[in-house]
């Protein structure tokens, strides 16, 4: 008889109950006030991963735009049915790379010069469809809360309430695999269920009175880009357009759904949410999980080593891998060392689909709270 995602979500709960899913031991709860403060983590990390260097910096965004250049270079040459799933994957794979260096400036780790950044962050978000400011407002909002139910803006667990008042198709789409991991854009435009505003727009709640100007300069570049794909598919050729830009722009929609989901949800062993007093930025920030991708974190800058950059996200991305290191002592089991991945992180998808199975809402009450799994849904998933 196959099991339902209800039974399994049954078993896993059970097993979390009495063995620990870091090291086996029965004895240590995630939800526990860590035994230390976050400066002992902030004191552990040598100094020089502090320092960031714009020189380096730019050397990555000049690597990653050399190989998104010469990819579409190639594709254009060869113009082959045979190269050109091979250029989508690699290209979709570089946007998402150009992505997290965008990502640094908005964080401020891209360098000390809030000018360069913003001008970086403009060129690099704005190529690749992304309102650099609009998304660099709401994503500080996820760091400042991580782990808040309430509070927290990227991937939150919907309470049972807001859950239940979704219809049927709403849910059976957003939890089920792959239509998770195209939502990107209708969260830009839409946010989340039980949330408004538009990352576009500048009077938007995401957005506070002095901040609508650079929002307005982060939309008006993003048009501008939206202008020269529509004004290159009349000059050129709309399929081509398609295939050098639109196809990769959906295959790095679905490597920032698929990594960012994943950096907050499919542990094996389920991890808490918080509400009121219980949540503290310490408690929410180790609720993240780090993830390895093998020949992919090169690519994508390090960004698995989650847990240190959501703690302290000035650090640059090229020092995260040894301030994850020298951090690792202080946080003890409240670090979850990644499962190991082969030349791509194929291990993960199981992950992803499990936790999209079973992972659907928490309780509308208590401070500490843990997903739940809608039976209703998991039956209709299993016939």
């Amino acid at each position: 008889m196959k099991e339902s995602c209800l039974q399994k979500s049954n078993k896993k709960d059970a097993s979390n109950d009495t063995v620990d899913g870091i090291d086996g031991e029965g004895d240590f709860d995630p939800s526990a006030p860590p035994p230390f403060k976050i400066a002992e983590i902030r004191a552990a990390i040598p100094k020089h991963c502090w320092v960031k260097n714009p020189w380096r910096s730019l050397s990555y965004v000049l690597r990653d735009v050399t190989v998104v250049f010469a990819l579409a270079a190639a594709a254009l040459r060869l113009d082959s049915w045979i190269f050109w799933p091979l250029y989508w994957a690699a290209q979709g794979t570089m946007f998402w790379a150009i992505f997290v260096l965008g990502h640094d400036c908005g964080h401020g780790s891209f360098s000390n010069n809030h000018l360069l950044n913003n001008v970086v962050g403009h060129i690099l978000h704005s190529s690749i469809l992304v309102p650099y400011h609009g998304w660099r407002i709401s994503h500080r909002t996820h760091h400042q809360n991580h782990g808040n139910v309430e509070n927290d803006e990227s991937w939150v667990p919907l309470p049972e309430k807001i859950y239940k008042n979704l219809d049927l198709p709403t849910r059976i789409m957003r939890y089920t695999v792959p239509l998770p991991m195209l939502a990107y854009p209708i969260y830009l435009w839409r946010r989340s269920p039980g949330k408004e505003g538009s990352h576009f727009n500048p009077y938007s709640k995401l957005f506070a009175h002095s901040e609508r100007k650079a929002v307005l300069t982060s939309t008006v570049c993003w048009s501008i880009m939206v202008l020269l794909l529509v004004y290159s598919s009349y000059v050129f050729d709309p399929v081509q357009v398609l295939k050098i830009h639109g196809v990769p722009y959906l295959i790095f929609v679905m490597w920032l759904d698929f990594v960012t989901y994943l950096h907050h949800h499919g542990h094996e062993q389920k991890l808490p949410w918080y509400r009121g007093k219980e949540w503290s930025y310490l408690r929410g920030g180790l609720t993240t999980v780090d993830r390895d991708y093998g020949w992919i974190n090169g690519i994508h800058h390090d960004i698995g080593t989650h847990v240190i950059h959501h703690l302290f996200p000035q650090i640059p991305h090229y020092h995260l891998v040894e301030a994850t290191r020298a951090a690792k002592p202080v946080l003890g089991k409240y670090y979850r060392e990644p499962k190991k991945s082969g030349p791509f992180p194929l291990h993960l998808f199981s992950n992803l689909v499990r936790s999209i199975r079973e992972d659907h809402y928490v309780s509308d009450t208590g401070d500490v709270v843990y997903y739940q799994t809608d039976p209703q849904l998991c039956t209709i998933k299993s016939n």
